[in-house]
């Protein structure tokens, strides 16, 4: 019996479920409704890519501003904020059999804010702790010119080490995220970022990451996750959803 500060040790149950959800990412098990909203993300994800440095003049500004705004007034009619299952870090994936991705930051196909990053298990095996993920940032994530804020690089870097982490069998939330730039990384480029375990202690989840473009390493992150319980993540679960 795990105390209190050692949850249990559910490794193999929650590497099977893991690579069951990193599966269901397709679109081939999809409702109808689920597909028009991922459509949907993805219009809005290259609006805003087009947004960010178009040359169109004030009339066209104009006229799609005015759609959107008819848009956001439909939007209004429908209620807000408790329409979906699960949470979207990938993080704690593993611990909630319920958990659907497509609403994250990072990898939801859903969410128009996401670039998205793809995420790949190595090999699809359940008994490796490597995780690939791939990523072409836009127009919208651009700090130094023509390079990648490194703000997102730090956020595709939590996801990703997150969902290494979370093939060690007992996922938990990040506690330290340490990235070294170690090149430019560019814009409207194929990136592959790779992250895997290198240890666990305890409650503590040790994990390493890099992300090339090309040959080339443009950055690396080391992170430590903390394990949580299943009833922690039910009681933030409660404070988000408090009816």
């Amino acid at each position: 019996m795990a105390s209190a500060d050692e949850p249990e040790d559910l490794s193999e149950e929650v590497r099977e479920l893991v690579h069951e959800r990193w599966r269901e990412m397709g679109d081939d098990q999809l409702t109808p409704r689920q597909r028009e909203q991922r459509r949907l993300a993805g219009q809005m994800r290259t609006v805003i890519d087009r947004l960010v440095a178009t040359s169109a003049p004030e009339e066209a500004l104009r006229y799609a501003a005015d759609s959107l705004e008819r848009l956001a007034a439909e939007f209004e009619r429908y209620p807000q904020g408790n329409t979906y299952e699960g949470f979207a870090e990938a993080a704690n994936a593993g611990g909630d059999q319920r958990a659907f991705f497509d609403h994250s930051p990072l990898i939801g196909l859903a969410n128009p804010l996401s670039p998205p990053v793809v995420i790949r298990i190595d090999g699809d095996r359940i008994d490796g702790d490597r995780i690939d993920g791939g990523v072409t940032f836009g127009a919208a994530y651009e700090g130094p010119p023509g390079c990648v804020h490194g703000g997102y690089l730090a956020a595709a870097f939590d996801e990703v080490l997150g969902s290494a982490q979370s093939l060690a069998g007992r996922p938990g939330m990040t506690g330290t995220l340490t990235v070294r730039y170690r090149s430019p990384t560019p814009l409207h480029t194929p990136l592959r970022f790779t992250a895997w375990v290198t240890g666990v202690e305890g409650r503590k989840i040790f994990t390493v990451g890099q992300c090339h473009a090309g040959d080339l390493l443009t950055a690396e992150a080391e992170g430590i996750f903390i394990s949580i319980s299943p009833e922690r993540v039910d009681e933030l679960r409660a404070l988000r959803d408090p009816d």
